[in-house]
């Protein structure tokens, strides 16, 4: 995190100061020339985009994708590209990362939520490409790969160390692994000055509240049986239906209570055929809420709502239950005063552009969580369709959207240039 000014600042001062960085950065040659190179390769960029989307990468199938990743950046001529034990993918410009200093991110999830039995024909034809993963994440990943190139030949100087990453473990079960990792286990840990992630496309809209979500996988078991001769066991589907429909009405009270607060169930199983009583049942449960502890109250409420649902049953002693947790987002939100807020306004203001703050879930929420300031972007263009095979992307305006995401991410490096070593900052 940013460490303490040493003198207080109103707040028209900072962001009479973001709006001074971020002019001067505008007037520097190089990055008239990085601007410059962005404009020139749209459509290879785009090629890139195809290229990329054809390669399957399932939740924890995304080695395939890694190795691309990690080609790109060193053909990108970046220095120290490596890939860790789970395939998040690094690579680092400008001066080298010094053990005790600051450090700003620029990352996009290389994974899709497609399985990998999925067919993966990517159709290209003039600005617009088609496929699953065009937009969520291609525009993001290739987004960041343009920047790279941009960054690379327009020799650009930096006040710090950009550390690019191609992440995974963002969607669905990945539970956002990948980044946890960052933050957890990397070189990089403690010492993040700021975070931008980039997903999907978009120039006008930012991620600065983090969607908190809780993910359950209910399971009931019993002796089963034939639905007449063994009569009156007990059906652990309908155990499992009775502690469902208490916990929507639990859920359904606090949405009313004004809490921004969902609870769905997103599959369930069970059974054998219609005329046997099943021997267990399966559900998996998302909460989602912008409030951690209305999020740790659903959890109790769904274990409540279990056993209640087991003590209904006479012959209780021969259900089984248990409840795994199989994914958790912290909630959190970027301060309203905070320089990375501060330096997205003074892009806006210097673009004639103008940011939609968002709640969204993001990989941005593990660094929020954590104090670190960060946010999410999309990586300029258009998209539709996402999470389906009909997904789309167009690339009319993602120039201006890499020019904010540039422009971005060099205001936040010259700020980390002057902090304080990284066991100093607050």
């Amino acid at each position: 995190m940013f460490s303490p000014l040493r003198k207080p600042v109103s707040a028209s001062a900072k962001a009479g100061s973001a709006f001074s960085r971020v002019t001067a950065l505008a007037e520097l040659r190089p990055l008239h020339e990085a601007f410059r190179w962005l404009h020139l390769n749209g459509q290879r960029m785009l090629r890139w985009q195809a290229e990329l989307i054809a390669i399957p990468a399932p939740p924890f199938g995304e080695a395939a994708r890694s190795a691309w990743m990690a080609e790109q950046f060193q053909a990108a001529g970046l220095g120290r590209v490596w890939t860790d034990s789970i395939g998040n993918v690094f690579a680092e410009f400008g001066p080298e990362a010094a053990e005790n200093k600051p450090v700003v991110l620029l990352s996009a999830h290389l994974d899709t939520v497609f399985p990998a039995s999925t067919p993966l024909e990517p159709r290209l034809e003039g600005d617009r490409l088609e496929g699953p993963g065009a937009c969520d994440n291609g525009a993001g990943v290739i987004g960041m790969l343009g920047i790279v190139h941009a960054l690379v030949q327009a020799k650009m100087p930096v006040g710090a160390t950009l550390v690019f990453v191609g992440n995974v473990g963002e969607e669905g079960e990945g539970d956002l692994r990948g980044v946890r990792r960052i933050y957890r286990d990397s070189e990089y840990a403690g010492r993040v000055a700021a975070h931008v992630v980039l997903d999907g496309a978009g120039a006008e809209t930012a991620v600065t509240q983090a969607l908190g979500s809780r993910r359950f996988q209910v399971t009931v078991t019993g002796p089963g049986g034939h639905s007449f001769t063994d009569a009156g066991r007990p059906n652990p589907i309908l155990v499992l239906s009775l502690a469902l429909g208490k916990l929507a009405e639990i859920s359904l009270e606090k949405w009313n209570d004004g809490a921004r607060t969902t609870m769905n169930v997103g599959t369930i199983a069970g059974g054998t055929s219609v005329n046997t009583i099943p021997e267990s049942a399966t559900a998996s449960v998302d909460f989602r809420s912008t409030d951690r502890e209305a999020l740790v109250s659903l959890e109790v409420a769904l274990h409540r709502a279990v056993e209640d649902a087991v003590e209904t049953v006479p012959d209780r002693r021969s259900l089984r239950y248990s409840i795994e947790t199989i994914g958790d987002r912290p909630a959190a939100e970027l301060p309203a005063n905070s320089p990375l807020l501060e330096a997205l306004r003074a892009v806006d203001r210097h673009l004639g552009l103008r940011t939609d703050l968002r709640l969204g879930s993001t990989d941005a929420n593990i660094p929020l969580s954590l104090g670190v300031p960060a946010i999410s972007l999309g990586a300029g263009g258009d998209g539709g369709g996402a999470h389906t095979r009909g997904e789309w992307y167009s690339a009319v305006g993602r120039e201006m959207g890499l020019r904010r995401v540039l422009l971005l991410t060099l205001a936040m490096l010259e700020l980390a240039g002057e902090q304080n070593p990284a066991s100093d900052l607050g």
